[in-house]
């Protein structure tokens, strides 16, 4: 029997196809509504229903949201690349902060009742401590970190006149594949670490960039909290859960590991999964990039029943790594 129907913005995406699935595993009938520019139909579970439009075409949305009786919306859809977004602001104001608030709007018409955002640590800017926790300064340093915090701000404004609660996930380094294999990070020029390590491992590039040797960590490379992808999908379902349970509480949590690795760690680990030395180019630091980018996770820890069950690097390595090779024989 069915929990009930849940609307996931953005679901032929990355982290949001992994959602779906953990959403349709723990007993969630799913609603996908996504515009497909940087998604794949191919991606969405058949179990769920696909709707192909934009967030902010409120009358599809809106009759989806009815249609479907949905109790709560997971918003994954939006722009996602740091140096895009300082090249091109206007594009994030209008794919992150306009278009969530018209799903916001919908989601209130609509009489939806629980609202899951997917933020970003691109809140907090360049921490002034690391690890870092919720309540420290958001000082965003990029569009992509602004148009992320706007929207958190129309939640809690929303949350406060509306019967409608939230939880906003702010999200570290995500990183990963499905570890059954039926979902992992299909975008073509993706640049997280990670995606592109992978990439070079299997011939797709010919290197990676190694961007920053002198910051002031270890090894002189910057340290990042990566987390699996399949544990961060789990935690967007155990927070609907905490949302459905106390209706007039709001969360907002970082989702992270509360560890970091170097960008050579890393690579390092590639190594290791691959028995195969993947090409490093060193290269100065990219504009805006902190040294240090860790999780201080106590608070998701203590809220929720969440608990990891892939926090080990070369893991997530290996996850992306077969996902890679299974994109490589789709062609």
């Amino acid at each position: 029997m069915s929990k009930g129907k849940v609307l996931v913005t953005g679901g032929a995406g990355y982290i949001g196809s992994h959602a779906v699935l953990a959403l349709l595993d723990a007993g969630w009938d799913v609603v996908v509504v996504d515009n497909l520019v940087t998604g794949f139909d191919w991606a969405v579970d058949p179990r769920a229903t696909l709707v192909v439009a934009n967030i902010e075409d409120d009358d599809k949305v809106r009759a989806a949201m009815r249609e479907h009786d949905v109790l709560a919306v997971m918003h994954f859809a939006g722009s996602v690349v740091v140096p895009e977004s300082v090249e091109n602001p206007l594009k994030y104001y209008r794919n992150n902060t306009v278009a969530s608030r018209a799903l916001i709007e919908s989601a209130v018409v609509s009489g939806v009742k629980h609202f899951i955002f997917s933020s970003t640590a691109a809140t907090y800017g360049t921490p002034e401590r690391v690890p870092v926790a919720e309540e420290d300064p958001k000082l965003p340093i990029n569009p992509y970190g602004m148009s992320k915090l706007m929207t958190e701000a129309m939640l809690k404004d929303v949350a406060a006149a509306h019967p409608i609660n939230y939880c906003a996930l702010r999200y570290f380094n995500v990183a990963g594949a499905d570890p059954q294999g039926r979902s992992g990070q299909s975008t073509a020029g993706a640049t997280h670490l990670i995606k592109v390590a992978v990439e070079a491992a299997t011939g797709k590039r010919d290197h990676v960039g190694v961007f920053g040797t002198d910051f002031a960590t270890a090894d002189g490379t910057g340290v990042r909290d990566y987390i699996h992808v399949s544990d961060l999908a789990a935690a967007h379902v155990h927070a609907l859960d905490r949302l459905i349970a106390e209706p007039s509480e709001s969360l907002t949590m970082n989702a992270g590991y509360g560890h970091g690795y170097s960008v050579l760690q890393v690579l390092d680990a590639v190594d290791r999964v691959t028995n195969h030395e993947v090409k490093r180019v060193l290269q100065g630091r990219r504009a805006g990039d902190p040294a240090e980018l860790v999780s201080d996770n106590r608070r998701i820890l203590a809220t929720l029943p969440w608990r990891p069950q892939y926090d080990d690097l070369d893991r997530i390595v290996r996850d992306a790594l077969a996902w890679e090779r299974k994109l490589a024989e789709r062609g």
